[in-house]
This record gives structure tokens, sequence and C-alpha cells, in this order.
């Protein structure tokens, strides 16, 4: 069964057209096609508090299309979730209630945790062994979300709000990493032996500029060195140098930061990197409910 996940995010907006493989020891999900749009609401959303007659034109065309994709490819389910900007946005039920009607299709604005919950029932495909313990750290444009799971449950999650367009924005409060800190220091043991693994755009395109298409763990050494490079850099240089989109620019290099930050603060040598997000957590959710109906 394929199904389509449209995911909105802070930064871009992105469709996934797949369906649950579970032939292997390691089911995974498999890609039939993706496609994504550097929408940046996050860029009006944290300047303003609201999302523009002119971006909600550019979002509506984006849905329109990425709807097309979905229907060419027959799929069995459409799913459209919004995040962090969605979230902020003081306009949201107004440009919520016009694509719907517009478009032709129902689009959820889902809270942190809930972004977090459909990120990380990804990994019941990935990580088979439920005695590991493990923690994922996913760093999106307007927000990071820290999740700690043992014996193949989810005992503690945190969003905090720090990512990328916000911190280009200027936007991020000011205690926030403090209250990283702190919340790690409370509810991350030292003496558990915990894996860790890193997922976001960014994180993702930083493992391809580092080990090229090698899936093994990255060292936050190499991490730290491919961030000091970059961030001498100005945009233009990073496009041309690292062959970076535009929007991919500017915004690796604060989330780097973001997860050299936290990865200090777990005092951890190599980081995982998985290579899923939130269109991979929704393509699951609905394989799971349509294998129960």
């Amino acid at each position: 069964m394929k199904f389509a996940a449209i995911d909105i995010g802070t930064n871009a907006t992105r469709l996934l057209i797949g369906e649950v493989d579970l032939s292997s020891p390691k089911g995974f999900i498999r890609k039939h096609s993706y496609v994504r749009i550097p929408l940046r609401l996050g860029v009006e959303v944290f300047d303003t508090g609201f999302i523009s007659d002119q971006k909600l034109i550019e979002f509506k065309k984006s849905m329109q299309a990425f709807k097309l994709i979905a229907e060419i490819f027959e799929v069995k389910q459409l799913r459209i979730c919004a995040t962090s900007a969605m979230r902020e946005a003081k306009n949201a039920e107004k440009v919520k209630k016009y694509i719907e009607e517009e478009v032709g299709i129902s689009m959820e604005i889902i809270s942190g945790q809930e972004e977090a919950e459909l990120i990380f029932s990804t990994f019941s495909l990935i990580n088979k062994d439920e005695e590991n313990s493990f923690i994922v750290i996913d760093v999106g444009g307007g927000s990071t979300e820290i999740s700690v799971f043992e014996n193949g449950k989810r005992v503690e999650a945190k969003s905090f709000k720090i990512g990328t367009l916000r911190v280009l924005k200027n936007k991020v409060p000011k205690n926030c990493r403090k209250e990283i800190k702190t919340w790690i220091a409370n509810n991350i043991s030292e003496t558990n032996n915990y894996k860790v693994f890193a997922t976001g755009g960014n994180i993702n395109k930083a493992q391809k500029l580092i080990d090229g298409d090698s899936v093994k763990p990255v060292s936050l050494k190499k991490l730290k060195a491919l961030h000091k490079e970059l961030e001498v850099l100005n945009v233009d240089e990073r496009m041309n140098k690292y062959k970076l989109k535009p929007d991919r620019a500017d915004t690796i290099v604060p989330a780097l930061d973001i997860y050299i930050y936290i990865a200090k603060l777990l005092k951890i040598k190599k980081v995982a990197i998985p290579k899923i997000g939130l269109s991979d957590g929704m393509i699951y959710s609905m394989f799971l409910e349509n294998s129960k109906n």
C-alpha cells in the first residue's frame, strides 16, 4: 500500500510517497517519490506572527501540486501535518481553513509532542533490539525535540523553542540553552550507555558532506570540523563550495551548532544518522492504521 505524507515545516514543505517494506529483518520506508519546496513559513511567522497573503498563495500552489502528485501515484491515504510555524501563526486557523477549502484536503496542526511521537514511531522499524537505550535529537526550523527511550519505550521527551530559522531570525528565548542543559541533567542518566540518533535534513546533509553515502555514525569531532569550515563562509560561498541549495546553505550552520551543543551536554563522541523524519513517521502511522482495518 502506497501512502502520501505532507510535512508542512517551518523551513520547507515536503511530500513523501512511500510504503512500508517488512521483507527484511529491519523494516524501512520504501520511497517512491520525494519533493521538497522551501516555503519558509517561519520567516514571516517569527517576524510578524502572521502568514501573509502572498505566502498563502505560494502555500496553496504547493499543496495543489502535492495533491496532484499523490493522485498520480494512486495512494491509499494522504495525511498532512503542519508543525512549529503553523503552531505559532496567529492566523493559523484562517490559513488552515483557506487551504482546506481551496485545495480540497484536510490538514492537522500537530503539537511538538505529536511531532516527536510520529518521528520516533519509525524507530520501531529500524531498532529491533528493544533492550537498547537510546536518545533521539531532532532539529527543525522552529523547534528541537529530544526523546529518551529505554526498553523499547519512550520514557522522557521535551520540545524546545530553538531551531534553525528561529536562530537566524534571533527569536530563540534567552534561557533556552540553559533550559536544555537543566532538562538533560534532570532526565538523562550519565551511567546509562545511550546510543544517540540525530534526525533532520541538515544533519543528513552534514553526514553526506563528511562521509558521502556512508551510513556509519559520524564523530562529534568531524561535525565540529565541518561547522568550523562552514561558519566562516557566507551563504553564497557555502553554496558554491559545497553545492548547497540556498535554504540549506543558511540553516546548516545553526543546525550543526544545536546538535553539537546537545552532544556535548550528553558527553558523546559520535551520533548515528538514520535519515528518517516526520514524513516517514506519518507513512508508518497510516500503514499501521490501515493494517488494523
